[in-house]
């Protein structure tokens, strides 16, 4: 028998707590198998959009379709997604195999088959060594893998994540977010995961979807939000560090543009040249094999550690025209 389709469908969504919109007419889907990464800063309404998707907020407007069903009235059991929080929200109490099981054992699912779930998705994510263990014995990591596993032993339509990896240490978030790829790709099944971390998004995600304040900015694949932002906002939000911009009158010096506009360029299309441009040395910041130059024309470039030049001294730069990006100054929408 064919696996149902279980895609994700917003249409028009809207969400308000008193006089706070927290949603306003969102229009999202992710497709069927898909990774689809929500990302935004704080309070920009990404987690009260998973909640909507599970049921746990009720929309004011819109339409949310999971599959071939539309769930916007249907009760969260009912909806068969999977929420993974960022709490963990595991019972102390409990065993690692008790804890994974616990959804399945409410439902009165055959004790054979709990075990046979269990030891499949313990499995999974490399905790069928821990099962007997409880909680407060197990790391941040094994946690976090566990709540994972508690979610996959539902087998459901679709999976929900929401900011997971926010309390790990940055080394177990790496893992995570690699071990996080590999479940994608093993279980095969549609998941919507919001965070705050746009290096997350960029690593994770088939598609990203860039929230802000309550909407959507833009919906792309990691190359095409990176590289060809639609908006200031998007441009600004992902990439470390975060997009050069100039005004007109500060970008003339290296490319001809018109009034009225900002010029956008990436820190690793700031060049230094012998001759060119010249740039005082602000602060130089070594990231490993990178170095980030801060200069005092208000730009950062990216270089090789290996090359990165003497705070204080005073440098040529150039910026390619083909690199940049052109934004309206008003709106902050791109300039085509």
């Amino acid at each position: 028998m064919a696996r149902p389709v279980s895609g994700i469908v917003l249409e028009g969504v809207r969400k308000r707590f008193g006089d706070v919109v927290a949603l306003d007419g969102i229009d999202l889907d992710a497709a069927d198998e898909e990774l689809l990464v929500v990302v935004g800063p704080s309070g920009c309404g990404k987690s009260t959009l998973l909640r909507c998707i599970a049921g746990l907020e009720a929309v004011d407007e819109g339409v949310i379709r999971i599959g071939d069903r539309d769930v916007t009235q249907i009760r969260p059991a009912a909806r068969n997604v999977s929420m993974v929080f960022q709490s963990y929200a595991l019972f102390p109490h409990l065993t690692v195999r008790e804890n994974i099981a616990f959804g399945l054992v409410v439902r009165e699912e055959p004790k054979a088959e709990v075990r046979a779930r269990v030891a499949e998705a313990s499995l999974l994510v490399g905790v069928d060594a821990l099962l007997e263990r409880r909680p407060y014995e197990l790391s941040g990591g094994e946690r976090q893998r566990v709540a994972l596993a508690r979610a996959l032993v539902r087998r459901p339509d679709a999976y929900l994540l929401d900011e997971p990896l926010s309390n790990l240490d940055a080394g177990t978030r790496v893992e995570m977010r690699t071990e996080l790829r590999r479940l994608h790709r093993e279980v095969g099944a549609t998941m919507l995961h919001v965070t705050h971390d746009q290096v997350e998004a960029l690593t994770l995600g088939d598609r990203i979807a860039v929230m802000d304040a309550g909407r959507v900015r833009q919906v792309g694949t990691p190359d095409e939000l990176y590289q060809r932002p639609q908006d200031r906002f998007v441009a600004a939000f992902l990439g470390t560090p975060a997009m050069n911009f100039l005004s007109a009158e500060a970008a003339r010096p290296f490319v001809p543009v018109r009034e009225g506009t900002v010029l956008g360029v990436r820190a690793e299309h700031v060049q230094l040249v012998p001759e060119g441009v010249g740039a005082r040395v602000d602060i130089v910041e070594v990231a490993g094999s990178e170095a980030f130059v801060h200069l005092d024309r208000g730009l950062v470039a990216k270089v090789p550690a290996s090359a990165r030049p003497v705070e204080g001294t005073h440098v040529g730069l150039a910026i390619d025209q083909a690199d940049t990006h052109l934004f309206d100054e008003d709106s902050g929408a791109r300039i085509e």
